[in-house]
């Protein structure tokens, strides 16, 4: 992989409102997960070595959560981001294949050959 000492990192974020405070862990669960995916989709890796911001401010008039996350990738390409889990400094840490999707795709390539 290319050097990615120098590369830009791009901030991605989320804003929103969040009505019961018991679903705010959850939430930011699910919030990270969306905004990950998003990022991968465009061809960026997380970057795993800064910490997702994530704040939170009660709104009493409305008497609501409002948030705001933001998360931080490098530009990999989009083929390259589908086995890249993150990039930790100078490291690309790679997605680990699981044996079910393994044998899942040599089963399919096997039935195309057929």
């Amino acid at each position: 992989m290319a050097n990615l000492h120098h590369k830009p990192i791009k901030r991605f974020s989320l804003d929103g409102n969040i009505h019961d405070d018991s679903a705010i862990a959850r939430l930011k669960t699910e919030y990270v997960r969306l905004v990950t995916s998003e990022m991968r989709l465009s061809g960026y890796a997380l970057r795993l070595d800064i910490d997702p911001d994530f704040t939170i401010r009660y709104n009493e008039e409305q008497e609501i959560f409002e948030f705001r996350l933001s998360m931080y990738g490098t530009y990999v390409g989009k083929e390259k981001s589908k086995w890249i889990t993150g990039i930790d400094g100078t490291q690309v840490i790679r997605t680990q294949k699981s044996k079910s999707s393994e044998s899942l795709s040599d089963r399919e390539s096997q039935s195309n050959q057929k």
